[in-house]
């Protein structure tokens, strides 16, 4: 039967483990000195060696002829200890194996002598998934365990661990095997299995394990059964979904030449292609990172701005987090290009400083919802697109020394908005007029006013209104309309109740004439979907008028003029 490579090369002795040397030299010496530790701790990421140093150390300590700290693997404790079936070496994987019942079975027979070698050693993978009654459970055998047992506990994620455990154990940390190794140990596997190979496809590989020794044989596995002849990294490229140098070049020309129509269009290539967009921006940002070392390291002209390509290897680094974990991340990256490109060019869209803004500067509007198209111009406009959940909008100052002057007083305060039967009809219009005519100098003021409500969030009489606005996501800004947005939908209704309130305090202690639009956050992240498609299609909204507020009439409950039955019912009586 055929054994993965991982596994067909996992280290038999200290000698063959790579990356890990000063760890490796530690767990030699103890063997040669016959000083061991009743519990280890080995933490560090995926695929560095933790399992396979475990086993080799459980083998070396029951080694009769040990060389070199390194186990004989002749022995009759080696042969034991290389089957399967060996009693006395016993690997538990704590993710399955992680309640309080499992560790006290295992507590209760740890007093056991060893059937066939003088130590039983345990090893607990994944440690960290252990429950909390099962470390407690653990705790005290751990601390004064019997002299025939040892521990070693490995996992990716120390943290998780308590402190009582991890200070009761000698802890090695295991660090990420470097590019040079992982491609030294890929060439010895490839003249092993006579894997023919170009050394290019050797560092990619290398490159996408991210230090993981597991990773980069797994994937050179997979490209050994797709072809006998020589893997090209068109094959390397074709299996991970990747693109090649030459895709890399052409998408790196289009955005550093300011050219929005063929990027976008190229991402909606590369995912309708089934390209791993996530990857991919991550093997351009290496691309791009190549183009730097060429030029400081060897002196290789760059085809583009160096200071540029510095900045958006920094913009893609910062935020490529948030690409993996976000919901949807074609729509994230196609933003984040668009800032970027926007800031060098000065066209069709503007990054804010926080560099989480989406806007326009063309002179075009875009479609409304009925797909009528019109030509109305605007000298600048901008929308303001939150492209990251965690991100702060506006940065709050929540120094509040100042109470709001006396000589503002609170003469602007109206009647609610509650009564207004057309609210949401009037809320659409304004959204619609607030993508189509937004405006980034107006943007920028606006959020300057926006910090300088700070000083009046303590005022007794629109303290709470202030709170309220603050508490806001600054969304889109025009000439005379503000989008806002809230978390959830009750404080959306419930400011909008309020809604000339608001808007009379921000337009008193600010100066402006602002009117407001309040949605939710989810109904923002739709309509930045919309905004999106709309550019992409080279779509314009349409400018559209506000309807006049109608009101609820009220009803009056003056006795004389409604008819006392319906007012005091069955207890009238009529002559």
């Amino acid at each position: 039967m055929y054994q993965a490579l991982y596994r067909k090369y996992r280290p038999q002795t200290f000698d063959d483990v790579v990356g890990q040397s000063s760890i490796v030299k530690v767990l030699k010496n103890s063997i040669e000195q016959r000083k061991f530790c009743h519990a280890y701790m080995f933490f560090g990421s995926r695929g560095t060696g933790k399992t396979s140093l475990s086993k080799i150390f459980a083998k070396a300590v029951n080694c009769l002829e040990p060389i070199d700290g390194n186990p004989c693997g002749k022995c009759k404790n080696c042969l034991i200890a290389s089957e399967k079936e060996c009693v006395d070496i016993l690997e538990i994987d704590a993710a399955s194996n992680n309640g309080v019942d499992e560790i006290r079975e295992l507590r209760n027979k740890i007093n056991l002598v060893p059937a066939e070698l003088k130590y039983k050693v345990y090893i607990i993978d994944e440690v960290h998934m252990l429950s909390i009654g099962a470390f407690n459970a653990l705790l005290k055998t751990l601390e004064e365990p019997p002299e025939h047992a040892i521990f070693i506990l490995a996992t990716t994620d120390p943290q998780k661990v308590p402190e009582t455990i991890i200070s009761r154990c000698q802890c090695f940390s295991f660090q990420r095997i470097s590019i040079d190794m992982l491609i030294q140990r890929l060439e010895y596997v490839c003249n092993c299995e006579n894997i023919k190979i170009d050394n290019e496809v050797l560092r990619e590989i290398a490159v996408a394990a991210d230090g993981g020794m597991r990773d980069s044989l797994g994937m050179l596995d997979k490209l050994s059964s797709y072809t006998d002849d020589l893997i090209t990294m068109d094959i390397y490229t074709e299996l991970n979904g990747l693109i090649t140098k030459k895709d890399l070049k052409m998408f790196s020309d289009c955005i550093f030449n300011c050219n929005f129509k063929d990027v976008l269009s190229q991402i909606v290539y590369f995912n309708n292609c089934g390209k791993n967009l996530i990857q991919i921006t991550s093997q351009f940002m290496y691309y791009l990172r190549d183009l730097l070392v060429n030029y400081y390291v060897n002196s290789i002209n760059c085809d583009y701005d160096i200071t540029l390509v510095e900045k958006l290897i920094t913009i893609i680094n910062e935020k490529m987090f948030d690409i993996k974990k976000s919901s949807n991340p074609k729509i994230y990256i196609e933003i984040l290009l668009l800032n970027f490109m926007s800031s060098i060019s000065g066209n069709t869209v503007m990054i804010s400083e926080n560099d989480n803004s989406f806007s326009s500067n063309n002179k075009e509007n875009f479609i409304s919802k009925n797909n009528t198209i019109t030509s109305v111009s605007t000298e600048e406009s901008i929308i303001n697109i939150d492209i990251s959940a965690d991100d702060t909008i506006v940065e709050k100052n929540n120094s509040f020394d100042e109470i709001i002057p006396p000589e503002h007083g609170t003469p602007f305060l109206s009647n609610d908005s509650n009564g207004i039967l057309n609210l949401k009809e009037i809320m659409d219009v304004r959204i619609n007029n607030a993508f189509a005519l937004a405006n980034k100098q107006i943007l920028t003021q606006e959020m300057q006013n926006f910090d300088l409500l700070n000083d009046y969030t303590f005022d007794q009489q629109i303290g709470y209104l202030v709170c309220e606005i603050l508490n806001s996501k600054f969304r889109v800004a025009s000439d005379d309309i503000i989008v806002l947005s809230y978390e959830y939908d009750s404080i959306v209704q419930q400011n909008l109740e309020h809604l000339e309130q608001l808007e009379n305090v921000y337009n008193k202690l600010t100066g402006s004439t602002k009117r407001f639009a309040i949605i939710t956050d989810k109904q923002w992240t739709e309509l930045k979907s919309e905004y999106i498609n709309h550019l992409k299609n080279g779509e314009h909204y349409e400018i559209k008028v506000e309807p006049e507020k109608e009101f609820k009439k009220e009803e009056t409950n003056d006795i004389i003029s409604n008819d006392a039955a319906s007012i005091f019912g069955d207890i009238v009586e009529f002559d």
